[in-house]
């Protein structure tokens, strides 16, 4: 057996004070935001909202070295509670989240859910944009006038289809539309779908005679003519698409809808601030700013306890319009 040198011991001794190679600034080791086996559910079908905003999320996320391998999962049902349920069962799973928004909201009212967005941990709100009013390429309904004209008609004839339950963003929009328009809110056909990804089929087949959605979803389909703008719903025209607003159009309608992310509840400080920081750095990311550019997003980030003030809120907003338009 060879015994050791003392420049031998002394390099071992170095080695075992010293420790592992550092990692790199890329890693996000330094940033406190790697989350090993972090899980991101998506409470409706894919090709939706909140799918698409996870995915954004998760890819940018990487792309930054913020951390790695997260898992996007799709748990449709019940308009996002079948999510909302899961996620609230998961208490102080610090490695599980939930891309949400408006729509789980309303949803987890009209269900008359057990469970609700106050037994979550907020984590962030991240984006805000209007929803679209399309049709499929071959509608007989060039603009938003002959719509509404044909609409006022036979108001039950004309079924509108949304990504969202009643309570949702994209049932409360056509309602304040009807309204404006002289349409009672209540004669009105309204046919939900589990996200935007299930509707698009429907109006592309012409299941429904219109649709109303989240911009981001459906913007490469208007680009490249498969589905017509015929109007937004927000203050203001999204730049890079020829469609006006509902305002400009003679409608008393500015409507808008958010997304953003929530943990389960029963998380340790450690846990919540890990996740918060995770999401501080995505939204300071360059990746997420082009993100937000290229989907027609904007930026409405809030962070924690703010979120949490924003989400009561907004429920309540939900309970007095849905009682306000006799819905």
């Amino acid at each position: 057996m060879r015994l050791r040198t003392p420049l031998a011991l002394l390099g071992a001794a170095l080695l075992v004070l010293v420790g592992p190679p550092l990692l790199t600034t890329g890693s996000g080791a330094d940033t406190g935001t790697q989350i090993p086996g972090l899980r991101l559910m998506v409470p409706n079908t894919p090709g939706g909202g909140y799918d698409i905003t996870a995915r954004t999320a998760a890819k940018n996320a990487e792309d930054a070295e913020l951390t790695h391998n997260i898992e996007v999962f799709n748990l449709p049902g019940a308009g996002g509670t079948v999510g909302l349920t899961r996620l609230v069962g998961e208490h102080g799973n610090g490695k599980l989240a939930m891309s949400m928004g408006l729509g789980v909201v309303g949803a987890a009212r009209s269900n008359h859910s057990p469970t609700t967005l106050a037994d979550t941990t907020p984590i962030a709100r991240l984006t805000e944009e209007a929803d679209v009013v399309v049709v499929a390429k071959d509608s007989p309904y060039k603009n938003i006038e002959q719509l509404v004209d044909a609409w006022k008609k036979r108001p039950g004839k004309l079924p509108v289809g949304g990504g969202s339950s009643p309570g949702g963003p994209d049932h409360l929009a056509p309602m304040l539309m009807a309204r404006a328009a002289g349409i009672e809110p209540k004669k009105v056909n309204y046919v939900p779908f589990d996200g935007g990804g299930e509707l698009l089929a429907s109006i592309l087949g012409d299941k429904v005679a219109f649709g109303v959605s989240g911009v981001g979803e459906y913007l490469d389909q208007i680009k490249s003519g498969e589905l017509r703008l015929l109007a937004v719903t927000g203050p203001e025209r999204v730049p890079g698409l020829d469609g006006p607003t509902l305002k400009e159009s003679g409608y008393d309608v500015d409507f808008t809808n958010w997304r953003g992310i929530v943990a389960p509840p029963g998380l340790s400080g450690t846990q919540r601030d890990k996740l918060t920081n995770l999401v501080k750095k995505l939204h300071a990311s360059e990746e997420w700013k082009k993100s937000l550019k290229s989907n027609g997003w904007d930026d409405a980030f809030l962070v924690g306890d703010d979120f949490g003030t924003f989400m009561d809120a907004q429920d309540k907003r939900v309970v007095s319009v849905l009682k306000e338009l006799g819905l």
